[in-house]
């Protein structure tokens, strides 16, 4: 008999459970009802339900841990087609007892359905605006039809002071969810980065008993103060209740027809109905989201914490420090100290200097990290900057060597640059520093080699932040190619999480000036069990090992589940997974799959709201990739369009406890 069967009694009654287990001091998820599926096939793959022995309320919780679940196959292509879940969550008691529960997904919405505006009438969520707030219309196919987002990505839970919404019978709750773009038009052309992102706050009605979460309203936020928003990816919660978002692959501002086969260009004019109006200085920053008692939202962007590419940021606990993301080829591990707490309209900006410690050439590395000052700067004046400045006011950039010893071949997304700061523009250097952040921190000597550097978490009890690498390839491989900034390891496509050590009393490599942080990375590698490994194609098409990480994007830190969750963003896994690793016994535990092609996004730990832990979890593009998989195209391609609205849905929701409705 395994483990799990051990673990397991008889006959409770769910929500005295959940009741219980809200006060103790180690927080369970939150309960998910499941009964009555949303289509016949079970869309959301609800597990097995298996009951738990009722504690004696006398009992408090010391652990919790995963049961994890089998990777779907062709044995059950339903499970391959839908967001599936099979795995448990163990509680261990003071007494030495133990508990099983069964997780299950619940979603709010799929993108394109029509949702409560909490205005009595309807509106549709992941829908896409200009700048003018008028929905925009995919044509490409013949009669118009609503342009909507399948690709919701970072999420908050998020309480507020005095919330009043109408409709909510119990505890108002709001979640903040953005839409990183929509992946094709109705012609099935790919529409990645040529069109405006939408953010929206949803009110949701949490019962007070359960946990259950049910959605009331959906708010659109007005973007138009800010400029429209750009890719917006992974995001955060601040420790002051604030919803902190991102602009990924800023756009090069000195190449804008060429890049992408002028993706900016057609992004422009979606937003503005100008392909020449939108100003590529405005995108690439941090957006700011604010939600209001009422349900209603508005967003303020930061300018001041370096234009790059931007995943997302992590604040530290001390409120004024952010470790940030940055996911590109040559990207750097970025840092920004504001300077008052909960502020970040004001601070100084750092790239890191890292030295390998470990062989060249050989697994994932070891590194030493320092710090590269690179300036300070309000977001006004960045602002005001990019309002005022051309690219060439700024700096020169050729892309073909120019033969002159005034410029520095730097290395910018993969590719060479030579650069040369404008001399005549006494504002020039700063400039540079906030929105050519790639180009001027590879100038001043920061570590540009690695390759999409995705999300970053922190565990605070162990002063470790840890960055998902999502593929260790390129510009941490090969310093001939991508220029040698200090890096050069094995690689490994599947990629991994690094930790990195935080220490206070560090000072700046170039200008010897104290950093005023506690927080501050020293050292990096990967942990135990946190990097994937690359394999030949199996029977589905996997070309990472199916019981490791593979290529990993978003992930949270749980600091009372003592759990470092991930989510995938993976080519190389046919359905992509949520992973939960023990930090402590540094067991990886499958507990989530996403529909054949999905990225599992809108990763969200949340360790306590009103009693209950949540687990926010969306995906994005299903069946992305699988008509190329012939392997399992056939079966599984037909699912995922019946479940996902032709591939052009999907699912913003969270993990919790199953129950009976």
């Amino acid at each position: 008999m395994d483990v799990a069967n051990k673990l397991l009694s008889t006959s409770t009654n769910r929500r005295r459970v959940l009741s219980f287990l809200a006060g103790v001091p180690m927080l369970p998820l939150a309960g998910c009802v499941t009964s009555g599926s949303v289509n016949d096939a079970g869309l959301y793959g609800a597990s097995r339900h298996t009951n738990a022995k009722l504690a004696p309320l006398t009992k408090a919780v010391t652990e919790v841990n995963f049961i994890g679940m089998q990777a779907p196959s062709l044995a059950n292509p339903e499970q391959m087609a839908t967001m599936f879940v099979d795995s448990k969550m163990q509680a261990k008691f003071s007494d030495g007892s133990e508990q099983v529960f069964d997780l299950s997904y619940t979603p709010f919405f799929i993108t394109g359905d029509m949702v409560p505006d909490g205005k009595g009438g309807t509106t549709r969520a992941g829908q896409l605006y200009n700048i003018d707030n008028q929905p925009l219309y995919d044509a490409s196919a013949g009669q118009p039809v609503p342009f909507y987002s399948n690709c919701p990505d970072g999420s908050s839970l998020i309480r507020v002071k005095g919330a009043n919404v109408p409709g909510v019978k119990g505890n108002p709750v709001f979640a903040v969810v953005q839409f990183e773009y929509a992946s094709m038009d109705r012609s099935g052309k790919d529409t990645w980065g040529r069109l405006p992102s939408p953010i929206a706050v949803l009110t949701l009605d949490q019962n007070p008993d359960t946990g259950e979460l049910k959605l009331v309203k959906y708010h659109n936020i007005d973007t138009s103060p800010v400029h429209g928003l750009w890719i917006t990816c992974g995001a955060s919660l601040s420790p002051w209740g604030t919803h902190l978002s991102s602009e990924e692959y800023e756009p090069d501002a000195h190449n804008l027809a060429k890049e992408d086969d002028g993706k900016f260009l057609d992004f422009s004019k979606a937003l503005y109905g100008n392909q020449n109006k939108a100003n590529p200085y405005h995108y690439g920053h941090m957006p700011e989201v604010f939600v209001n008692p009422d349900g209603t939202g508005f967003v303020k962007k930061h300018y001041n914490l370096g234009r790059i590419s931007h995943e997302l940021i992590q604040m530290m606990p001390d409120e004024r420090t952010a470790l940030m993301g940055d996911d590109a080829t040559n990207g750097g591990l970025f840092m920004f100290v504001a300077d008052k707490p909960r502020d970040l309209s004001s601070g100084n900006l750092y790239v890191a200097k890292v030295q390998q410690t470990s062989a060249k050439g050989v697994g994932t590395g070891e590194f030493k990290t320092q710090w590269i000052h690179l300036g300070h700067a309000t977001s006004a004046e960045v602002e005001a900057m990019a309002n005022t400045f051309k690219p060439e006011d700024i700096m020169s950039v050729k892309y073909e060597d120019p033969k002159d010893a005034s410029y520095t071949k730097v290395y910018y997304g993969g590719k060479p640059n030579w650069i040369k700061l404008n001399p005549n523009n006494r504002m020039a250097e700063k400039a540079a520093a906030f929105l050519e952040t790639h180009r001027y921190a590879a100038l001043k000597g920061g570590s540009m080699a690695f390759s999409k550097m995705e999300g970053t978490t922190v565990n605070v009890k162990d002063k470790i932040a840890y960055s998902a690498m999502a593929r260790i390839e390129k510009s941490m491989v090969d310093p001939v190619k991508y220029g040698d900034y200090g890096v050069q390891v094995a690689q490994n496509k599947s990629g991994a999480v690094y930790a990195h050590r935080l220490s206070g009393g560090q000072k700046t490599i170039n200008t010897n000036q104290a950093i005023d942080s506690q927080w501050v990375p020293v050292s990096m590698s990967v942990p135990p069990n946190l990097a994937g490994e690359d394999i030949a194609a199996d029977n589905l098409g996997n070309k990472s090992h199916p019981d490791k990480v593979s290529c990993p994007d978003n992930i949270k830190f749980s600091e009372k589940m003592r759990t470092l969750f991930i989510g995938e963003d993976s080519g190389t896994h046919v359905n992509n997974f949520l992973w939960a690793y023990n930090v402590d016994t540094h067991q990886l535990t499958r507990i989530l799959s996403t529909p054949a092609g999905a990225e599992s996004t809108g990763l969200h730990a949340v360790d306590e709201i009103n009693g209950f832990t949540y687990i926010m979890s969306n995906f994005q593009h299903p069946g992305e990739g699988v008509e190329k998989n012939s392997k399992i195209n056939a079966q599984i391609m037909p699912l995922v369009k019946r479940n996902y609205k032709d591939n052009y849905g999907a699912a913003v929701g969270y993990l919790g406890l199953k129950m009976d409705s």
